[in-house]
């Protein structure tokens, strides 16, 4: 029954660059570690990694049913991918997830998605890894959804997703620029570059090659997040675009049960981060989210 399907994530680390992956268009025969176990109806996706000091710090959307609301946690790994620790990091009143981690102008940053807030916002890391602060002074024109920045032929490009209807969310491809990454950002004149439920919303780190940009995309045309197309970038500039997909990559069945989707592809060095996901038909969902409405309910009632 529809109502009773509930997407879990559990996110991995595949033994090889993305740059590998990008060329063999395939995970099969990948050795792969998870890196989370499974609880029940708690999961983690949309992995993203930085190194620092042989320590793998691995930072993603932690996200329970019960509330439904996701928040930022940090698991630590040692160089042969054992658990040091967990904690979450960055929590607030509206959803988060997609929480890109980069190093820029000699500070390291994380750009969350936050488009439930009304806006996207940028933290710089106050104590790395458990402490962030937002920056008040940034500004970005849009409520971006998974924004994926790089730096690229002298400039600063982010690609995301427009908030909107469902169907928006996950087939619109826009982009914008900027000189330094503190801004000012400008839109790209043809926004949206792309519509497409396979192969626009950003899916993971954009990968630059000789060839151009390699921007991983979620497949949506099955299921949310259903696998990753590979959308070669061989035309950017603040007047043009064009791309075209090149690979799309799926769980092997040698992952069972976690093959109904795959939606992150990050590059961690000599490491690549996703995440899998299986569907769950168990009702226990409807108990939650019953008990969410009525705790809603209850608090608009005493308002």
């Amino acid at each position: 029954m529809p109502f009773m399907r509930t997407d879990l994530w559990r996110c991995a680390v595949v033994h090889a660059p993305m740059t590998d992956l990008v060329a063999a268009g395939s995970l099969a025969g990948r050795k792969i570690t998870w890196l989370n176990e499974t609880r029940s109806f708690r999961f983690l996706a949309d992995p993203f990694g930085y190194w620092r000091d042989g320590v793998l710090h691995v930072f993603a959307e932690a996200l329970d049913y019960r509330d439904k609301r996701g928040r930022i946690d940090c698991l630590r790994f040692d160089v042969d991918f054992r658990l040091l620790d967990r904690q979450s990091v960055l929590n607030e009143p509206w959803h988060l997830s997609y929480p890109v981690v980069f190093e820029a102008d000699g500070e390291i940053w994380m750009l969350p998605e936050a488009y439930r807030s009304g806006a996207l916002r940028l933290y710089r890391a106050a104590r790395f890894p458990d402490k962030w602060e937002v920056v008040p002074d940034w500004s970005f024109p849009v409520a971006a959804i998974d924004a994926s920045p790089v730096w690229h032929g002298g400039l600063w490009w982010m690609f995301f997703s427009p908030p909107g209807s469902s169907v928006e969310k996950q087939s619109l491809l826009c982009a914008a620029y900027a000189e330094s990454f503190s801004g000012p950002w400008r839109l790209h004149p043809r926004n949206p570059l792309r519509r497409d439920l396979m192969s626009a919303r950003p899916g993971g780190t954009p990968l630059v090659t000789p060839q151009g940009i390699v921007l991983p995309t979620q497949d949506c045309t099955r299921t949310y997040g259903g696998a990753v197309s590979l959308l070669a970038i061989d035309e950017l500039s603040p007047e043009l675009f064009s791309a075209s997909v090149t690979g799309h990559l799926i769980m092997p069945d040698a992952f069972a049960p976690w093959v109904d989707g795959l939606h992150t592809l990050s590059s961690a060095g000599p490491v690549t981060l996703i995440d899998a996901k299986r569907v769950s038909r168990l009702p226990t969902r409807l108990a939650f989210d019953a008990r969410r409405w009525a705790a809603g309910r209850i608090g608009r009632v005493s308002r």
